[in-house]
C-alpha cells in the first residue's frame, strides 16, 4: 500500500507561485509514474503532469512552461511548482503514483487563483 499527502496548496493572486509537495510512503524508486491531477469544480479530474522513474516529464497543454514537475530521490517527495498562476488553475490539486499496476491517490490540496 502507497500513501500519498499533498501539502502546499493555498490562495494565491494571478500572476504568483505556489508549490505543492507530495510525500510518498515507500521508495519514491518503487513508483513507475507519478504525476499531478487535478479536479476544478464541475469539471472531471485530470492529469496536468506527471514524470516517469526514469526522469521523463510531461504536461498538459494549459500548464507548459509554466508549471514544473520534480523528484527528491532522499526525500520521497515530488513537487509541482506552479508559476504565473491564472484563475483557471483553480482547482484541488491531485498527487498520483502508479506502482505494480495500482494507481495510488492523495487525499489533495486546494489551490485557489483570485484574479
Amino acid at each position: 500500500q502507497v500513501q500519498l499527502v499533498e501539502s502546499g496548496g493555498g490562495l494565491v493572486q494571478a500572476g504568483g507561485s505556489l508549490r505543492l509537495s507530495c510525500v510518498v510512503s515507500t521508495s519514491i524508486f518503487s513508483i513507475n509514474v507519478i504525476g499531478w491531477a487535478r479536479q476544478a469544480p464541475g469539471k472531471e479530474r485530470a492529469v496536468v503532469a506527471a514524470r516517469s522513474r526514469s526522469g521523463s516529464t510531461s504536461y498538459v497543454d494549459s500548464v507548459k512552461g509554466r508549471f514544473t514537475i520534480s523528484r527528491d530521490n532522499t526525500e520521497n517527495t515530488v513537487y509541482l511548482q506552479m508559476n504565473n498562476l491564472k484563475p483557471e488553475d483553480t482547482a484541488v490539486y491531485y498527487c498520483n503514483g502508479l506502482s505494480d499496476g495500482t494507481t495510488y491517490w492523495g487525499q489533495g490540496t486546494q489551490v485557489t487563483v483570485s484574479s
